[in-house]
């Protein structure tokens, strides 16, 4: 730049300043730490999809969502949600389950021991039903002929 140019912006600057009035109590620059994500309720999203299909004038959705904050793309997403059908589904809390109480947690290592004992019971049953077999094919006496032959004499 020309001096003579940085001269008319020192002047023009200096001269601004003189005119305009400092403000007594200056807005507070910090940005916050953490942002906080909006949540919509699925009763909200129904609400507004449903605003916007009865809108038909021109320019009509765009000062629907100006004045909702809102993108475009969420009315794109929101849509899909309403044709999938998961729309209804979304008024559930995210995050962990609660805590269960140490009842549900015993009922529950109850249950799982009972259905392993049960896989075990199965088993065995389908392990001496074979040693049957194998006996009868052999031509062995098994357990139970021989607590007939007990029995007869």
């Amino acid at each position: 730049m020309s001096t003579r140019k940085n001269l008319k912006m020192v002047s023009s600057t200096t001269a601004a300043s003189a005119v305009a009035p400092v403000p007594s109590a200056a807005p507070d620059p910090e940005v916050h730490a953490v942002a906080k994500r909006r949540r919509f309720s699925a009763a909200y999203k129904l609400a507004v999809l449903c605003e916007v299909d009865q809108l038909h004038e021109s320019g009509a959705i765009g000062a629907l969502l100006r004045r909702e904050g809102l993108y475009s793309s969420h009315l794109t997403m929101w849509r899909r949600e309403r044709e999938a059908g998961a729309l209804g589904a979304l008024g559930g809390r995210r995050g962990k389950k609660a805590k269960s109480s140490p009842e549900h947690k015993r009922i529950a290592a109850l249950e799982a021991k009972n259905a392993r004992l049960q896989r075990e019971l199965g088993q065995a049953h389908t392990i001496i039903e074979v040693q049957k077999k194998l006996c009868t094919l052999l031509g062995l006496p098994t357990a139970a002929g021989e607590e007939n032959n007990g029995s007869e004499s």
